[in-house]
């Protein structure tokens, strides 16, 4: 009985170990161009200790100001395929890092091994809620 419950959490930690793993890496998203005197571009790096960074580039040329550039950082965990971002405003919190990523949660999807369709599905983060209003229904696609 002892060895099949040791197997059994083995397992679960295999796989939580794994979607993880999966979850790991750059995400990009650019709106607009710098011809068009409009560039929107959010970049995030999920690492494998579970921290993170973002940055949010802005340029607009009409804008006040015309050029921004928002950092944010902390901590992140998966359950279930959502993404749940966390900082800490002692540590995570300076005059670089101002975005406060709390309360921040994203979907990670991916396609399916099950699907054995020709169907292209893009690896991408979909952001379902945040307390910063212009992350909510971004998409970040994997690169």
């Amino acid at each position: 009985m002892k060895a099949i419950f040791t197997i059994l959490i083995l397992i679960s930690n295999w796989t939580s170990f794994s979607q993880s793993a999966e979850v790991v890496g750059d995400y990009k998203l650019i709106l607009g161009s710098e011809g068009k005197n409009e560039l929107l571009e959010y970049k995030l790096t999920l690492s494998q200790d579970g921290t993170f960074l973002f940055h949010y580039y802005s340029n607009i040329k009409t804008g006040i100001p015309p050029t921004v550039n928002k950092y944010g950082k902390g901590k992140w965990t998966i359950e279930n395929n959502v993404v749940s971002f966390f900082s800490d405003k002692q540590k995570d919190s300076s005059d670089k890092f101002n975005l406060d990523f709390t309360n921040t949660k994203a979907r990670f999807i991916t396609k399916s091994p099950r699907d054995k369709t020709d169907q292209i599905i893009k690896t991408r983060l979909k952001f379902l809620k945040s307390d910063i209003p212009w992350m909510n229904r971004i998409e970040l696609l994997k690169i």
